[in-house]
């Protein structure tokens, strides 16, 4: 089984394309430009360089939340346009759980955390062993004082990964909380997680592509701006 994979949610963007569970080919950028930009030229050049087309794919994967609200949108944008004009299924991925994958081979408890801003992280918990992963923590949108406590109770060293690893990593070794951080190269979010956790879902997580829907956790900015203005009126 072929499978194209996206991933746009936060700072980095990439693509991948994954065979079986085998990465065959990847892209991945973090140079601060705009995925609008960067997304779907990384995805042509990838399948040209590789030579393979979207005819090939068996499906197409996304990062399907929580992240930034714009790059979610961007991705379920890309893999819908793609999707219809191939007439291929989509298989929705958990964007924390991705993130955990590239680290499975790992023993021990993976922490999955992206900076939500406002003294909170999206996180979900895993534990690693023989390759696979269980979830410990369903995804949520969590202050850090709430996490670390959480977490202490586990009372095991923990493994820190997602664009919120450093952030957390201060903060829990402030509450004496065992941790590191995952490799640098490791850290970020990338399509080769999406692809893994997809390889994982198929075919029974697969969806027509008018079915994908981002999952965002919490209300925007603009709409909790909105609420707070109308309890004050």
């Amino acid at each position: 089984m072929k499978l194209l994979a996206l991933e746009s949610t936060a700072k980095a963007a990439s693509c991948a394309v994954l065979r079986d569970g085998e990465v065959l080919a990847s892209s991945w950028q973090a140079a601060g430009l705009t995925h609008s930009r960067t997304l779907l030229p990384m995805v042509e050049d990838m399948l040209k360089n590789s030579e393979l087309s979207l005819a090939d794919m068996d499906a197409l994967a996304v990062a399907a939340g929580p992240g930034s609200f714009t790059g979610l949108r961007i991705g379920m944008a890309a893999v819908k346009g793609l999707a219809w004009a191939s007439d291929k299924p989509c298989v929705p991925v958990s964007t924390l759980e991705a993130m955990a994958w590239p680290l499975a081979h790992l023993e021990g408890v993976i922490v999955c955390a992206m900076d939500a801003r406002r003294q909170q992280i999206y996180n979900a918990v895993f534990r690693a062993g023989d390759g696979t992963l269980t979830r410990l923590r369903e995804d949520r949108a969590v202050s850090l004082e709430d996490a670390a406590a959480d977490l202490a109770a586990l009372g095991e060293p923990l493994t820190i990964v997602g664009d919120g690893a450093a952030l957390c990593g201060d903060f829990f070794r402030e509450q004496n909380i065992s941790c590191r951080l995952a490799p640098v190269h490791l850290r970020l979010q990338s399509a080769v997680g999406v692809g893994l956790a997809a390889c994982r879902l198929w075919p029974d997580g697969a969806v027509d592509p008018q079915a994908l829907a981002p999952v965002y956790l919490r209300l925007s900015q603009a709409e909790r701006e909105r609420l707070e203005r109308e309890k004050a009126t």
